[in-house]
């Protein structure tokens, strides 16, 4: 093509974006009849356009939940590849396969541009810097030759009342009480759930979730393996492969037919799905698709809705991000009910269902906070929220502490007074600022109302993973903190801030010195 010809075409796009713009103008105006609507109505129109076309897929996301320069130089352009829209002049045009017409797509953009803050506003911290009722205790042996930490997961065995661990070099290793790791076996990618168990035949044995390839992806190269952590050889068996970029696990016997089946989040990319392996008579396993979306995160196990069959709650992240029951229909499937929603920029990180209030009814403790996609910003909603069931699966917000970069929460009552309290950690807090909000205690001093401790140990590790019990066997509930400590490799959202922190030390442990109550 010549050079005149590709300006010529240039023109030609220029005019027609020109007057598909004066179309939508026009069309709003006419949509009023002879008087010309103001700014605030013609807002209004972008956002139930923006609200329709967007909340077919997710909740759709409030304009203030993010900055009008993230909406237009990240969340936008991003947004609208997926939907066939392609940029132009900082504005757009809509390709061969678009999916909406170019005249609602501009509804949105101008929704989200226009209605947008210019900047958020982040809540200030209210915390004591202390150290609550923990001490640090520190692995006895380091290696520095090998690398730096990578600690992709920590589970307790109650089994055998060691912690387990897993790293980004495919390691499984098993923990003493002094702290001193030894290596179980190598998997074949980076270990990232373990669901352990023993019966009559294997009094301590785990299935191991593998994820394959650690960074997004969509590849089908995770696993589920069986070891049997008693034998010397370490005999694995694989149960499940080709999954879709796998987190965690989680087991209950299903079909009540003997036989223990699993549930695999294949979080993937923008593909993936949660999957019922249905272990079958000969110990093979049979995969179902429970809900073919990208994104479960988080998953456990029970008897929900009281009829004695197990059921499925799931975290889901990635765009439609919410919980979901999976209610055991008896007849080998589930149905499905949605308890609650968040808007697809949450960054969905962890939950629990939990009797916070002993009312006989299980709540929700969530986190949001993962911060490493489109919209790398300190966000106001990122922290630590408790939602309280009010009936049939019902909730209402109860608590909320704004935390950075909000990564996972644990309750439990870690000071022995009868009620839960929450420790929390954060994988992307302010580490310029704030880096003491990387972990906090929330001490529950009176019902639902709780003191929150910033314990200083930011200079430890950057922690990704987090599992309580009780480490050292004397009563109480102690954490282990995992560090990830790569910092430097897209991890980071302060592009200007180098990480201070031990790039070593795969885990410490918060000893609980609680005195007896």
């Amino acid at each position: 093509m010549s050079k005149a010809g590709g300006v010529s075409i240039i023109k030609r796009n220029v005019l027609l974006l020109i007057i598909i713009f004066a179309a939508v103008v026009i069309a709003a105006l006419n949509s009023c009849g002879d008087n010309e609507p103001s700014d605030e109505e013609l807002l209004a129109d972008a956002k139930k356009t923006a609200f329709k076309h967007c909340g077919s897929c997710h909740e759709p996301p409030d304009a203030s939940v993010l900055d009008s320069a993230t909406w237009d130089k990240h969340i936008l352009p991003a947004m609208g590849a997926k939907l066939g829209m392609r940029p132009f002049m900082d504005q757009y045009i809509a390709g061969p396969g678009a999916e909406l017409s170019l005249a609602d797509w501009t509804k949105i953009v101008v929704y989200y541009r226009y209605a947008s803050p210019k900047k958020l506003k982040i809540p200030k911290p209210d915390a004591l810097l202390d150290s609550a009722i923990f001490s640090v205790k520190r692995p006895a042996n380091v290696d520095t030759t090998s690398g730096e930490a990578m600690t992709t997961m920590i589970k307790f065995n109650d089994v055998d009342k060691h912690f387990y661990t897993g790293d980004a070099g495919n390691k499984l290793y098993r923990w003493s009480s002094d702290l001193t790791a030894t290596l179980v076996k190598k998997f074949h990618s980076p270990i990232t759930d373990a669901t352990f168990y023993q019966s009559a035949t294997e009094p301590n044995s785990a299935v191991v979730t593998c994820i394959g390839i650690l960074p997004p992806n969509d590849q089908l190269k995770g696993t589920l393996t069986h070891i049997n952590l008693d034998k010397k050889s370490k005999d694995t068996t694989l149960m499940a492969d080709s999954l879709p970029r796998p987190v965690k696990s989680a087991a209950a016997d299903f079909n009540k037919d003997g036989l223990m089946d699993y549930i695999s989040c294949g979080f993937g990319r923008d593909r993936g799905g949660l999957f019922l392996l249905q272990q079958q008579t000969n110990h093979t396993f049979k995969r179902k698709i429970i809900r073919a979306v990208p994104g479960p995160e988080i998953v456990c196990t029970g008897d929900f809705n009281g009829d004695g069959w197990p059921d499925i709650a799931c975290l889901f992240a990635q765009a439609d991000e919410g919980i979901w029951l999976f209610l055991n229909d008896k007849k080998g499937g589930f149905t499905t009910q949605n308890i609650i929603r968040f808007p697809s920029v949450y960054g969905s990180s962890s939950f629990q269902l939990m009797d916070v209030n002993h009312d006989g009814k299980l709540d929700i403790v969530y986190t949001c906070g993962d911060n490493n996609d489109y919209s790398p910003i300190f966000k106001p909603y990122h922290g630590v929220y408790i939602f309280t069931n009010q009936g049939n699966w019902k909730f209402i917000q109860t608590y909320f502490y704004h935390i950075n970069g909000c990564s996972k929460a644990i309750a439990a009552d870690f000071d022995k007074d009868g009620d839960l309290d929450l420790a929390v950690i954060a994988f992307f807090p302010d580490y310029k600022y704030h880096p003491t909000e990387g972990f906090t205690y929330h001490e529950q001093v009176s019902p639902g109302k709780f003191e929150v401790h910033e314990v200083p140990v930011n200079l430890l590790g950057r922690w990704i993973s987090m599992e309580a019990g009780d480490i050292d066997g004397d009563g109480d509930t102690d954490l282990v903190l995992g560090n990830f400590s790569v910092g430097a490799q897209g991890l980071m959202n302060q592009k200007d801030y180098k990480p201070n922190w031990d790039m070593y030390e795969p885990i410490i442990v918060l000893q609980n010195k609680t005195i007896k109550k």
